[in-house]
């Protein structure tokens, strides 16, 4: 998929480069429905749609637009490399802020993360969880 993907869309000239980052999301796209379908198929396991896929691609989206917003703001005000660092930054703080406010992980799941319980203890008294 990746390789016929490549192909086609790289030498577009609207698309260029940017047809390999395409064709590696087409990709694993098609890996993940792959492996969601053998799994539910071959091994009967339900997933829960909402925790499993809704809310990350929620928090996907929420991280995307403002690691985007950040970086056409301050690009030209700084270097374009410092500008993209700080935006990646940014993306990873917003990312852990996004699936903390959704709830993405339950606290049985953050005591089982390293300092999960002082990380529980922060998150109830901030009551987030």
């Amino acid at each position: 998929m990746k390789l016929i993907l490549n192909l086609v869309l790289i030498p577009i000239p609207e698309v260029g480069v940017k047809g390999a980052a395409w064709a590696s999301v087409a990709c694993h796209i098609v890996a993940f429905i792959i492996a969601i379908t053998s799994l539910i198929k071959h091994l009967k396991i339900r997933f829960n749609i909402i925790k499993f896929i809704i809310k990350p691609v929620i928090a996907t989206t929420i991280m995307a637009f403002c690691s985007l917003f950040i970086y056409n703001t301050i690009n030209g005000i700084i270097p374009a490399r410092l500008a993209t660092i700080i935006a990646i930054l940014f993306a990873i703080v917003m990312y852990i802020v996004a699936i903390v406010c959704l709830k993405i992980f339950s606290k049985k799941e953050i005591l089982t993360l390293p300092m999960g319980e002082k990380i529980c203890k922060v998150l109830e008294k901030t009551k987030i969880y």
